[in-house]
């Protein structure tokens, strides 16, 4: 098992910033010298005073002592050419996302640094084998991919190259865990583990809103509220940007030759052709002028409460209806359990959706009343729950339904008949990508889940989610929305489908 890298180890920086300057904070705090340069006059001795603030205020909130910011500030040092770079132990590119400049930079130093550097790129979507491809020693030049903003993030992806040595890639791993941070090992593959798995947070929000499902609003609030993600898809994009959301969907889909799977939005290209990029200018989903009022989710309005419930089964969502109902005293009975059925409520039959429509489930099982209800993080604390109705379900019956969700404690959302509603079908396609991920070796089950987790904040990591819902769950969800759009986009992963048929969970 490979060493960090020794604290006397100078790291350079290059790259002024906000990411390299977030980078070299990192360091100097854990005990290098780092030496910060930019090609931008100034910009380098300005990141160091403002590294330098940042340290004095965590001093002022007792999270370092006086000496010790004193000292990490001290620690820094601008670079005003690369030749200042010469004595680094390793050296973290943080500039412009540009293949040919990277290489360049590269090439430079290589021809500058001593034959123990190590060379890292922080770049978050450019191949670490292509930009390898132009040294004399690619072996030496891995990925070491931090998240903005790198002092409070604590996940680094630590991507190798085809060229990659292995201990350069454990070096790095063990240096970025002593720096306070979670790292984990990627394969060099288009958008290495996080910028690939999240794909399907976006693109099924879109594919949901663009077919009518419902309002961004009521969407993003199903996504928090049931989903138990921290921000809903619409409002994430807007904040992340739609110039550079859309841009990532565009550099994965084409990286991968076009595949289905990570089709970009026309709903997006529509914000990014209009000008409308989200927050940073006032405009994308949502409106952002100091008037604009906020928008509501759609939620239906009081029902009474049905004079008949019954909840079928011991599933998850089973007991926690039990429990939420009981805690309510509201009368019920409960009884065993019948096939797929969750609830009946008067003359409606609930049941979690499966990646069927209401309407065509109600065909199939010839139960014309059907209601569906969408996938909760946690059903006992979820505080919203989408239902989608079938065509053929009486207009008594949906009120029953919403009825009986409003006494156990639910805001109720009713979206269009989309299959498997918003959060099942995200949820499936994240654990999808994710297998595939896995299958395909540019990963374990451990780092795409602690990286979902540490790096965009999921809820839960996507196989760990899968392990919870049942693999054959989410087998089945997917094979329904793909019977239903017949389009390769939802091919189930051979990992999902070799689980299955093991009748095993991740690991």
């Amino acid at each position: 098992m490979s060493a960090a890298l020794s604290s006397q180890c100078v790291v350079a920086v290059i790259g002024a910033g906000a990411m390299g300057a977030g980078i070299a904070q990192v360091a100097a705090a854990a005990g290098h010298r780092v030496r910060l340069l930019d090609n931008q006059a100034g910009a380098a001795a300005r990141a160091v005073s403002g590294i330098a603030a940042q340290f004095d205020k965590l001093a002022a909130k007792g999270k370092l002592s006086a000496e010790q910011a004193q000292a990490a500030s001290a620690r820094l040092l601008v670079a005003e050419q690369l030749s200042d770079l010469a004595d680094a132990t390793l050296v973290i590119e943080a500039i412009v996302e540009n293949l040919q400049v990277k290489q360049k930079l590269f090439c430079d130093l290589e021809a500058l640094v001593g034959t123990d550097c190590i060379l890292a790129t922080n770049t978050s979507s450019i191949s670490i084998t292509a930009i390898g491809a132009a040294l004399k020693r690619p072996q030496r030049l891995a990925g070491l991919h931090f998240f903005n903003p790198a002092p409070l993030m604590a996940l680094v992806e630590v991507v190798s190259g085809l060229a990659t040595d292995a201990p350069v890639g454990a070096t790095l791993f063990a240096t970025a865990a002593a720096w306070g941070k979670t790292p984990v090992h990627a394969k060099s593959t288009p958008g290495f583990i996080v910028n690939r798995v999240a794909r399907p947070y976006y693109a099924e929000a879109l594919r949901v809103l663009t077919e009518g499902g419902a309002d961004c609003a009521t969407l993003d609030a199903c996504c928090r509220e049931a989903g138990g993600f921290r921000m809903g898809p619409f409002e994430l994009m807007d904040m992340i940007g739609h110039d550079v959301n859309f841009a990532v969907t565009r550099s994965v889909w084409n990286a991968y030759f076009c595949d289905p799977r990570f089709l970009p939005s026309l709903m997006q290209q529509e914000l990014v052709d209009a000008g409308f990029l989200g927050r940073k200018n006032g405009r994308g989903f949502y409106c952002y002028d100091a008037q604009a009022e906020k928008p509501l989710p759609a939620t239906e309005a009081a029902q009474p409460t049905p004079g008949e419930i019954v909840v079928y089964g011991s599933s998850p969502a089973a007991r926690a209806l039990a429990a939420r109902l009981s805690a309510r005293a509201v009368a019920f009975t409960q009884q065993s359990a019948q096939g797929e059925l969750l609830a009946r409520a008067g003359a409606a039959t609930l049941c979690v959706t499966d990646g069927r429509s209401a309407t065509r489930r109600a065909a199939e099982s010839a139960t014309p009343n059907t209601v569906l209800i969408d996938l909760a993080l946690d059903y006992a604390t979820a505080t919203r729950l989408a239902i989608s109705v079938a065509a053929q379900c009486a207009l008594e019956a949906t009120h029953a339904a919403v009825g009986l969700l409003q006494a156990a404690g639910f805001a109720v959302s009713t979206l269009r008949d989309v299959p498997g509603l918003m959060v099942m079908r995200t949820v499936a396609m994240l654990a999808n990508e994710a297998a595939d991920a896995v299958n395909q070796g540019v990963c374990d089950v451990a780092a795409v889940d602690t990286a979902m987790r540490l790096g965009v904040n999921y809820p839960q990591g996507p196989l760990a989610w899968a392990n919870a819902m049942g693999v054959a769950q989410v087998g089945t969800v997917l094979g329904h929305l793909a019977d239903t759009y017949g389009e390769d986009r939802y091919r189930t992963s051979p990992l999902i489908q070799h689980h299955i048929y093991a009748a095993k969970a991740f690991a």
